[in-house]
């Protein structure tokens, strides 16, 4: 997929509101649909069909601004997939400009003079799930069994939504009616839902009671998903075909998961990296000492060196967590914080003041406040 800015297609700052994008796609696609004999360009056509296919759906726009055209091409962490392929240009002038005759006369872009949209095989809606997660699951992976209520087809009418199907005599079948109608570029011949089938092009003389004639029933669904490792809040996996069912035989839509990953209670986390506070004694920070670290691997030793002041970071490679769909591993940093002492016995106080009668070596900073003084 090519990486093009959606937004500069458009003409849209990224800030653009719903209302707007639609506004500059009606305008840019009555300049460049192929019917306009003067400024026509399919090319164009396509391109801002495409622009306005990923922004007017907010899923696919929270994708795009998160991972840019990454997110469609199976990098970054979006795990999308899109295909400009599957756009139709003749459902987003529908739902935008409504029946072909309001877009100002323009027929079927992509329709032939046979096709309509209600006999058309149309995808299935796409549908968005959230998906809570464990820091643990989120970290190591899990496999999750999802149980969702979808749209499928009917078992009764195959979809059909009736039976003894007959042809419209009205419009002899084709689904649509021949029309004249002044547009923006003067009296054009256009297509328009025929009014008795509804653009079908035929009836069924008995209408499926299981689905009411939508050729579609509720049904439950168990959805097996794998998460990978590393998987932070924000992304999103996509099982491809385990959607809504499509209309007129058309392929199921598509399924999104939203990952939102609960907090750790141990370790704050940015990105891949981890971090964690490790309390040590004041004679660990004076002498230096080995510690046991957690990680989320297991216990490691880590060697204190001696004057480790209270703030100071240590980096733990490839003790963080794994960057989905690669080999490669984040960080863990430990931060030191010396504790001191709130109540000393008589013994440790005259240590204290024995020692605080010697000469000490301090840091640069404290000898800098020193000199100030």
């Amino acid at each position: 997929m090519n990486k093009k800015d959606y937004y500069e297609v458009l003409g849209v700052s990224k800030d653009a509101s719903a209302t707007d994008i639609k506004s500059a796609f009606r305008k840019l696609a009555k300049k460049y649909h192929p019917d306009n004999k003067e400024t026509g360009d399919e090319a164009k056509f396509k391109e801002i069909g495409e622009a306005y296919a990923v922004l007017s759906d907010e899923n696919k726009r929270r994708q795009y601004d998160q991972f840019g055209s990454a997110a469609f091409d199976g990098g970054a962490g979006g795990f999308s997939g899109f295909d400009p392929g599957d756009i139709d240009l003749n459902d987003i002038l529908r739902s935008v400009f409504g029946d072909v005759g309001g877009f100002g006369g323009f027929g079927d872009f992509f329709g032939g003079s046979r096709s309509t949209s209600s006999t058309r095989a149309r995808k299935g809606r796409d549908t968005l799930v959230r998906l809570d997660l464990t820091f643990e699951e989120a970290a190591f992976g899990v496999d999750k069994d999802i149980e969702l209520t979808l749209n499928d087809t009917c078992e009764v009418c195959h979809g059909k939504g009736g039976f003894d199907e007959t042809t419209c005599d009205y419009c002899k079948g084709s689904g649509y009616v021949v029309t004249e109608q002044r547009s923006l570029f003067g009296v054009i011949q256009s297509r328009t839902a025929c009014p008795r089938c509804n653009g079908k092009g035929r009836s069924f003389k008995t209408t499926c009671k299981n689905c009411g004639g939508t050729g579609q029933e509720r049904k439950k669904k168990n959805i097996s998903i794998h998460i990978p490792e590393g998987v932070n809040t924000g992304h999103q996996l996509r099982i491809s075909g385990k959607g809504e069912a499509g209309v007129n035989g058309g392929p199921n839509g598509d399924i999104y998961f939203e990952i939102h990953v609960k907090e750790s209670n141990f370790y704050e986390r940015d990105e891949e990296d981890l971090t964690i506070v490790l309390p040590i004694t004041i004679t660990d920070a004076v002498l230096g000492a080995k510690k046991e670290v957690p990680t989320i691997y297991g216990n490691v030793m880590m060697d204190i060196k001696p004057g480790t002041q209270s703030g100071t970071k240590y980096k733990l490679k490839g003790k963080g967590l794994k960057i989905p769909n690669t080999s490669r591993k984040g960080d863990e940093y430990v931060v030191i914080k010396v504790m001191m002492p709130t109540k000393l016995t008589r013994e440790q106080k005259k240590l204290f003041e024995a020692l605080d009668k010697t000469e000490l070596e301090m840091n640069s900073e404290f000898k800098e406040f020193k000199r100030n003084l």
